[in-house]
This record gives structure tokens, sequence and C-alpha cells, in this order.
């Protein structure tokens, strides 16, 4: 099979087409002056990113990771022995991971069937007087139920922290990521706005945890040799800045785009479930939610076998997440109760390629070969 007959599962190489010389001449700047840490690129891009997302404040950081850690800490979470934070056992563990490392103990709840995001009333039976935070997980492009997360903590002291990792640009009734707390994203490559490498962000409207934030992202310090807060070393890098900056121009656009290839699947994905006489679990859009479309993720039978025949023809379908974190080695005892949905659907799974260009005839051959494994049961 040549290359020009697979379909990626993300094409950066067309990502990286678009923007290559505005990142050239961005670096050919950074190399001219040596500001490697740091400098305009980086308060451009917090400023630009910050707008884009509809908040105030935009702290730079070396990964998603370190984000989530970061806003936790700002917030004084894990600062107790016995401190939890709620958050959905359908995730990417790094949200469980930053947890622990900001000193509190993760208590995964179950998802929703419908939309796969954190199911508010398996967050109202985890809450108990060590509950310190939520983090409502906006999963594959789009925003999880906060008003009815913000409904169940009610009047009582818990934050909510929201990880965006995967919802840059996604808006729930109008708002953006960052209006419930102080939410968390990754610019991992692989994502809508992704870097050349690892980096980050956390987005607030409140001055002084942005300006916590900052200290803590910089060894607790805002001035050289004084330090506030007890901190560690994470900063976006500022080449990694100026790929962003390029980036975000285009990425309305390139969400648009993701929109455009989503409804594509849904129409060639029901022509094939009435010809196939089967469900496909077909991802659903939350009322009022902006959908941004980072992953594509269907439902089906004898999902591995099915995955196998796809990456067989040069289809790069992927599996998000085929191990839960409750269990995963480190958290299998973070479930109070059980998760059966999740569970299910980490059997059921299946994400297909797309991204802002991927072409009509690529989802086709997407789908028809998907079909054949579907009714082709020989390995």
């Amino acid at each position: 099979m040549t290359t020009v007959d697979r379909i990626p599962f993300v094409d950066l190489a067309a990502a990286h087409h678009a923007v290559a010389d505005e990142v050239a001449a961005g670096f050919a700047q950074v190399l001219a002056t040596t500001s490697f840490i740091g400098g305009a690129p980086v308060t451009e891009f917090e400023r630009e990113f910050a707008a884009f997302s509809g908040r105030q404040h935009c702290v730079g950081v070396g990964n998603g990771t370190d984000a989530i850690e970061l806003a936790l800490r700002a917030l004084g979470v894990g600062t107790r022995p016995d401190d939890e934070v709620i958050l959905p056992a359908n995730s990417f563990i790094a949200t469980a991971e930053a947890v622990s490392r900001a000193g509190a103990r993760p208590v995964l709840v179950d998802a929703d069937e419908t939309y796969q995001l954190v199911d508010p009333a398996r967050v109202a039976e985890a809450i108990t007087a060590r509950t310190r935070a939520v983090i409502p997980v906006h999963l594959f492009g789009q925003l999880a139920a906060l008003e009815q997360v913000q409904e169940v903590i009610g009047g009582r002291e818990i934050a909510i922290v929201e990880d965006a990792a995967q919802a840059q640009g996604a808006t729930r009734d109008g708002a953006g990521i960052g209006s419930a707390g102080p939410a968390a994203t990754s610019f991992y490559p692989g994502k809508n706005l992704g870097a050349y490498g690892d980096a980050g962000a956390a987005l607030t409207d409140d001055a002084d945890l942005a300006t916590t934030m900052r200290a803590i992202s910089c060894h607790g310090s805002l001035t050289k040799y004084e330090h506030t807060h007890l901190g560690f070393n994470s900063r976006l890098d500022t080449l990694q800045a100026v790929v962003l900056r390029a980036k975000l121009r285009r990425l309305a656009a390139a969400n648009e785009a993701r929109r455009t290839a989503a409804a594509r699947y849904d129409l060639l994905l029901s022509d094939a479930e009435k010809s196939l006489g089967i469900d496909l679990g077909r991802p659903q859009v939350a009322p009022g939610n902006v959908h941004v479309w980072h992953l594509y993720v269907i439902r089906v039978p004898e999902r591995d076998r099915v995955l196998g025949r796809l990456q067989a023809a040069g289809i790069g379908a992927g599996v998000h997440y085929p191990q839960p974190i409750h269990r995963t080695v480190p958290f299998a005892d973070h479930a109070p109760r059980p998760c059966p949905v999740t569970d299910l659907l980490a059997g059921q799974i299946l994400s297909l390629p797309i991204y802002p260009e991927i072409t009509d005839a690529q989802q086709q051959r997407v789908v028809e070969t998907l079909m054949k494994a579907l009714v082709d049961n020989d390995s």
C-alpha cells in the first residue's frame, strides 16, 4: 500500500503546510532576538487566546496536565490531606494525574451514555465533605453540562475546573471554555489548536487567580528571586507560541471545516445504518453546544476486530479510551461506585479520522471500509 492510499487519523503535515512561511518567519525573529523564554510571542498569544476563548486572562504553560494541576493548586485544592476532586472515569489518565500531583484524591464517576460526558447525577452521589473541586471534562470537542454540575454543587464551597484539552473554540449556550471556573487546555500537536510539541494554558476571568497561577508556574515567583508560593517550572515555550499564534488565526475556520466533516460522516453513516440495519452509535451534540469535533467517535460491535480491519486497509482509526481511568493500575480503587456506562463504552467506541483537510472522497472510503468490516467476519 502506498502512502497516497493511506488516510491518516490526523494530518499534521497539511496543518503545517498552511502556516509554514509564517512560522519560519516567527522562528527567525526569535532566533535573531534570542528571546527564548517569554517575550512578545508568548505575551501576544496569551492575550489572543484569552480573547478567542472569551476569557480575561491566559497563562501559558508547558503542557495540559500542568495546566490542570496549576489551576487546582492556585485554588488551594490539595492543601488538606483528605481533599477530593470528582472527575469522569471516561477521560485520559492525565486528568487524574494532575489531581494527584496537586495533592488531592481523584474520585472517578460514570459518564452518561448519550453524550459520553460526565453524568451530573453521578457527581451528586460522589460529593462529600471532602470534595474541593469537580473537573467536568469537555470530551471529544463539546462542553460538559456545566449548569447541571453547578446545580448539584449548590451553595457548597466546591470549585469547578474545566478540562478543555479537546474543546478549543467550543461553546455552550454561547459561552466558551472557562465560564464556570478556570479552564485548562492542551496544545499537544494533535489538538484542534496544536503546537509542534507539548504546550498548554490555563484560562480564567479572575485576575487574582491568574496572578497566582502565573507565579506558581514560574517557581512561585513573579519577580526574580522573590518567591511567594511553592511553585514549579512550567512555561509556554516562545517558539511554540509562534506556532500557536499562526494556527490560532485559522482556528475558527478549521473548526468550521471539522463541523462540515462531522456532518458528512453523519450523512454517510446514516445511510450505512439503513443499509446494514444496525445502530452505529453516531455522536450526539448536547443542546446548546457548538461542537468543534476534536474526535468523531462512533460505537460498533466487535470493535477491536473492526479497528484492525480499518488499520489494515490504511485507515488511521483509533480508540479513546480502551482503558478507562478506573481500570488503570494507579487509580483502580478511586471509583466509589461502579461505572457501567464507561466500561461499556470502552469496548465499543471507535474514533474515525477527522481533521480540517479531510476530503469527501476520503470520508466515503472510511465509511465504505467500515461497512465491509462490519459485515465481513473473516479475520
